[in-house]
């Protein structure tokens, strides 16, 4: 928790020094409030020996109702700075953990797990809330509150002193049990919580798949399992702290009747005064409440703890991927090249990727095909620097792909995944990720070479609505505004991750042609399953178990390579090929 408090802005500190000040005001202001009581109880004995006037009661009383109205407007501007800081502190702390999400790599991504993340940003972060705003309530309140009581009973009574005493070391042990008992258990829930977060966000992803092998009554009995066990977890832990309340009640009512009890006697004894008895037993009423707050941070601080811990799992983790110094720019442009390159997974044993070697010039079409598995999409994700090579180099433009600013990077590529993923919002706000300074005539030329025509259609044209997930149109259409997506962009790159696979071949043919009269100026890496796709290409790498295994044109392929000819050989016929 200390470690988050490095988001705290310089004006946060001052509004928890102003909450600190506030508080002492309060504190004094009810001890202020009960010698009031004490004075008002001595006046109406008094009225059997002395005469007393209305306005001695009215004197004391207009204090006490002035000292009363204090009280309540301090707790309310507590309660709004300290709901201010803990809010602006979330907000900050959200704002961070989101930037630093954004910085990771595909491998700190799936150290952590997406719905792990999500709730780090948005449970975690509201217990880290929680917290803080108890804190500033309760663990200032609480030592001011006990210093000021027991100030005031210690020369009062040794007797009811020591009764007091009692009580306060009956509560402590009673918030010890429940600490050991009940803490270790928050971990678990937040943990459980990531686990129920991944299973929900797994079913709802992939709903149609889930109807279509009416696997229903399975992802229920999963998601029940654990949230059976989430639920077992948190009963544990709500019942624990149910006692907390009726024992602490238990122990303050307890208190009191002990104190009058005593009390009775030390005043038939006359070495105590019913007035100072009364006023003993509002003191001690509120040195069992300090200590009572103090329990309820006993509650509060480890959940907090718990998840600030998560929170600076996150923030403390340092992405593989890092950027660059930056390079100066020449007049080399759209050239890739990889020198021995091998790639390993995270705790994986073998090399996916293996001592791969190619070069390819400006406005060339380079392609990569092989079986399921062989390593093609994994290669390209090295040119995006979703994750850096194990050994070797990948050199853009003659630089080690290491040494540019990941945004500089960013920007010389245009990205089209294997799934064309597409943001809510509309057309237009979707392809204008690519450029958001894109015209209205950039976009239509875009949506008409990757053969977007449909889009007309929609209602509203390019601003017809896109689910998230661009679930409320086609694979096939969403394949094509990823294209066009990255056509708007203009970039020196163009990376097709296998993004032609849901159109059909008449569709696939035509929208290459078009693509190719645009961006003939522009360095093309194609990765595909189909061999129709490729056989314009001007260098096809051919790979099997992240190797290569054939490098060359499609006629020269043909006739070198036989992984290429059995794959070409198995779609299409020989007068085809």
């Amino acid at each position: 928790m200390l470690k988050l408090l490095r988001f705290f802005k310089w004006y946060t500190w001052v509004l928890c020094a102003l909450v600190v000040g506030i508080i002492v005001f309060q504190v004094n202001l009810e001890m202020e409030l009960i010698a009031k009581m004490g004075d008002i109880i001595a006046l109406i004995q008094k009225t059997a020996t002395e005469t007393v006037t209305s306005s001695m009661f009215w004197d004391i009383g207009i204090k006490m109702i002035l000292i009363a109205l204090g009280i309540c407007a301090s707790v309310v501007l507590i309660n709004f700075l300290a709901s201010t800081v803990s809010s602006n502190f979330a907000k900050t702390l959200r704002t961070n953990v989101f930037k630093k999400v954004n910085s990771f790599s595909m491998e700190e991504m799936n150290k952590f797990s997406v719905a792990s993340l999500i709730t780090r940003t948005t449970n975690d972060v509201k217990q880290v809330e929680q917290t803080v705003f108890v804190t500033l309530r309760m663990a200032i309140t609480a030592p001011v509150m006990g210093a000021y009581a027991i100030s005031k009973i210690v020369n009062s009574s040794v007797t009811l002193t020591w009764t007091t005493a009692g009580a306060v070391i009956a509560l402590l042990a009673l918030v010890m049990f429940l600490f050991f008992v009940a803490v270790p258990k928050f971990s678990q829930i937040q943990k459980k919580t990531d686990r129920i977060n991944n299973v929900t966000r797994e079913n709802l992803t992939g709903i149609r798949v889930v109807r279509a092998y009416a696997a229903e009554n399975e992802q229920e009995q999963k998601f029940n399992n654990i949230n059976n066990d989430l639920t077992k977890t948190q009963l544990f832990v709500n019942r624990a702290m149910a006692l907390m309340w009726p024992g602490m009640d238990l122990i303050m009512n307890a208190l009191s009747i002990a104190i009058y009890f005593i009390g009775a006697f030390l005043i038939d004894g006359g070495s105590l005064v019913y007035p100072d008895l009364v006023v003993f037993v509002s003191y001690s009423m509120h040195v069992v409440m300090s200590f009572m707050f103090i329990a309820m941070l006993f509650v509060v601080i480890p959940r907090g703890v718990v998840s600030g811990r998560r929170i600076n799992e996150v923030l403390g983790t340092v992405s593989k991927v890092q950027d660059g110094n930056g390079i100066k720019e020449d007049n080399l442009a759209g050239e890739i090249e990889f020198r021995n390159v091998s790639f390993r997974y995270p705790d994986a044993e073998m090399n996916t990727l293996e001592n791969i070697s190619f070069k390819v010039n400006k406005g060339q079409t380079i392609a990569f095909i092989g079986s399921t598995g062989s390593g093609k999409s994994t290669l390209v994700n090295l040119i995006t620097r979703f994750y850096d090579a194990s050994f070797g180099e990948v050199l853009i433009d003659g630089e080690n792909i290491k040494n540019y600013k990941i945004s500089d990077l960013n920007n010389k590529i245009g990205y089209v995944p294997q799934q064309g993923y597409l943001f809510s919002g509309t057309v237009r706000s979707n392809l204008l990720y690519g450029n958001e300074n894109a015209t209205d005539e950039q976009i239509e030329k875009a949506l008409e070479i990757s053969q977007s025509d449909f889009v007309k259609n929609l209602e509203g044209g390019v601003n017809a609505e896109i689910a998230q997930g661009g679930t409320n149109v086609s694979g096939g259409q969403r394949q094509r505004l990823s294209i066009a997506r990255a056509i708007i962009k203009n970039p020196e790159f163009y990376i097709f991750d296998d993004s032609f696979s849901a159109l059909d071949y008449k569709t696939d043919k035509t929208l290459r042609k078009e693509l190719s009269k645009y961006t003939k100026d522009a360095t093309k890496i194609i990765v595909a399953q189909r061999v129709g796709t490729i056989m314009d290409a001007d260098k096809i790498v051919v790979l099997s178990e992240g190797r290569i295994v054939g490098v060359g044109t499609h006629k020269e392929l043909l006739e070198t390579c036989d992984v290429y000819k059995e794959i070409a050989l198995s779609q299409l016929d020989k007068e085809e090929l």
